[in-house]
């Protein structure tokens, strides 16, 4: 009984005040009261990787989990990241999107609010929970998915992306960062007219965002990986039975590679970025999951140019 009343008078008002704080940014976006932010922090680049004098093969936006919080950080410390860089010195890689503030606001540099996130951590999480499910929402996810795309478009334009280039954009996006991807290729389509290509790891996501656009995703998963299991539980979309929604569609249209990435867990010791967790063949959980996502990126390339040049 206690816990309960600790849940109803502590965690349920602040679970209401996210609720309410996520849809103010996303209205206060629709309504022009406040512009989205474009700079970076001093020192902090626009993308890092392939050297902005020549075209890479092609750019990679990271959209975190929820842990995601300023532009510096991420769940995992920046791990992964910086595994892509170092194994494919070819792409051009951005990590700086707010996945989780359609203001590209990040939620560490909110004077007040980190004030209270300093004293009551859950409310982080909290915050980025509302912001994933505000995204899903059919009130509110055609506005969400405009204002993401639009940050995410100006960040690569900022980066040295030019439009209409045929340069692959790639959105590897780790767990509720699937939802924020799958509703920006629609924008990212219009605003820079690029190849889409996404790749989704512990995707979690409602399944309602058109795909049509994207010229594939690749799921990558696992059977131990129980958070992303709830999102095709908790989301009518993501059954089968919901044939004509948009993820049963691309599905249907041969749009969706599952790779199993067992037995990698969401989050913890043996998550899909740990660095001590080891496979038969030596690999930490980490090298596995960047050595994939090279591999699918370097086929995708290679595929395209084959096709280019016949």
């Amino acid at each position: 009984m206690n816990g309960f009343l600790l849940w109803v008078f502590a965690i349920g008002p602040a679970l209401l005040a996210e609720a309410l704080l996520a849809r103010y940014e996303v209205l206060a976006y629709g309504a022009g009261w406040r512009a989205p932010l474009t700079e970076l922090p001093e020192g902090v680049p626009y993308a890092r990787g392939a050297a902005p004098d020549s075209p890479p093969d092609a750019y990679l936006v990271y959209l975190d989990g929820i842990g995601k919080r300023r532009v510096r950080d991420s769940r995992d410390g920046g791990q992964l990241v910086k595994a892509l860089i170092a194994g494919a010195p070819e792409l051009r890689v951005l990590g700086q999107v707010q996945p989780y503030s359609p203001l590209a606001d990040p939620l560490a540099e909110r004077p007040v609010w980190a004030w209270l996130r300093r004293r009551i951590g859950l409310l982080l999480f909290l915050h980025n929970v509302m912001q994933i499910f505000v995204a899903a929402d059919q009130r509110y996810r055609p506005l969400y998915n405009r204002a993401v795309g639009s940050q995410i478009s100006t960040q690569l334009r900022l980066a040295g992306y030019q439009p209409d280039t045929g340069i692959p954009v790639v959105l590897l996006s780790y767990s509720g960062g699937a939802q924020v991807a799958s509703g920006a290729v629609d924008e990212l389509h219009t605003q820079l007219r690029s190849p889409l290509l996404l790749i989704t790891l512990g995707g979690f996501h409602n399944g309602a965002n058109d795909l049509t656009r994207a010229e594939h995703l690749h799921r990558l998963t696992s059977a131990s990986d129980r958070i992303e299991r709830v999102g095709t539980w908790i989301f009518p979309q993501r059954w089968r039975l919901f044939r004509g929604s948009a993820w049963n569609r691309a599905g249907r249209a041969g749009k969706i590679t599952v790779h199993r990435l067992d037995p990698a867990t969401h989050v913890g010791p043996r998550s899909y970025m740990s660095t001590t967790a080891q496979l038969p063949d030596g690999r930490s959980h980490l090298d596995r999951t960047a050595d994939t996502v090279i591999a699918l990126i370097r086929a995708h390339h290679s595929a395209t140019v084959a096709t280019d040049h016949p």
